[in-house]
């Protein structure tokens, strides 16, 4: 039987452990990297080479697509 390892970038684990640090609760946390995830997932690319533009533009985009950027970007913007 085989286990399945997964192996967890440098930027996310040190995304977790920011928000270790934060003492953010669990669901908070996933949240952030649900966030995060859609984030990338907009970009094609890691988002720590992201600009400032990148984050206007995919908050333009929830704009349109009837989500808040306000609520969903805020781990983007700590």
């Amino acid at each position: 039987m085989q286990s399945s390892i997964s192996t967890v970038s440098p930027l996310r684990q040190r995304m977790v452990e920011d928000m270790r640090m934060r003492k953010l609760a669990p669901k908070t946390q996933s949240a952030y990297i649900r966030a995060v995830r859609k984030f990338t997932k907009f970009l094609g690319h890691s988002p720590d080479i992201a600009t400032d533009e990148d984050l206007r533009r995919f908050q333009l985009d929830m704009v349109d697509n009837g989500t808040s950027p306000s609520r969903s970007t805020q781990p983007l913007l700590a």
